[in-house]
């Protein structure tokens, strides 16, 4: 089963990813993983890849695109999660047709709706363990709530140790990202609505203001 996932910053995208990921053995991957293991392992696309991100430049979709469906066509038998690409209009028609072109079917798009204040508190409140980023932890939620342990705060999942990425503070740069993911004429909401319009694979919708478990359950209850 192959599955692409949206959802603002701040909407639980990735911890939905790992649940996916674990009941249905599909290989969870991240667009920021791409371009790590290609830089790392040195491969001509990571090369010409790395060259403009030392620039400070965007990786155009000419280099990203192989990049991905490479990454994709790893994971043929036992499926994949795409998440955190494509981000724009030009990148998912660009995707869509290189996945006919590679003979990949797309099975499921998973939507996680979220109003973008409500991500942005999110985001400002959320801790990353040291152990595992999807587990989750955040200050302003309850049942998510880290744990204090010797007078500091820890993973309520692993006891891991927490941090705050410095971009999750800077509202200048929550709100970069979320003009991005938010914009429905050439963003990442363009690029969703491009996908529900197009005959195939189902757009499952979500509302992601709920609690983990309920948009889990949500997103399971339309997957087979």
């Amino acid at each position: 089963m192959n599955i692409l996932t949206f959802g603002p910053n701040g909407s639980g995208k990735g911890t939905q990813g790992a649940i996916i990921k674990e009941k249905y053995g599909v290989d969870h991957i991240e667009s920021g993983a791409i371009f790590r293991e290609h830089i790392k392992g040195g491969t001509d696309l990571g090369k010409k890849a790395k060259a403009y991100i030392d620039r400070g430049d965007l990786v155009p979709d000419e280099i990203t695109i192989p990049m991905v469906l490479e990454t994709l066509a790893k994971s043929k038998e036992k499926g994949w999660l795409l998440d955190g690409f494509p981000r724009s209009l030009a990148q998912a028609e660009a995707l869509h047709k290189a996945l006919q072109e590679a003979g990949m079917k797309l099975d499921y798009v998973v939507e996680i709706v979220l109003d973008r204040q409500i991500a942005k508190d999110r985001i400002m409140g959320r801790r990353l363990c040291a152990n595992d980023n999807n587990h989750p932890n955040h200050i302003a939620f309850d049942a998510i709530k880290p744990v204090e342990k010797d007078g500091r705060l820890v993973c309520r999942v692993c006891g891991g140790e927490l941090s705050t990425r410095a971009d999750d503070q800077d509202e200048e740069a929550i709100n970069k990202r979320h003009n991005i993911y938010y914009d429905e004429t050439t963003g990442t909401m363009a690029a969703v609505n491009y996908f529900k319009n197009l005959p195939g694979a189902p757009v499952i919708s979500v509302d992601g203001s709920k609690t983990i478990k309920e948009v889990s359950e949500l997103i399971m209850k339309e997957l087979p």
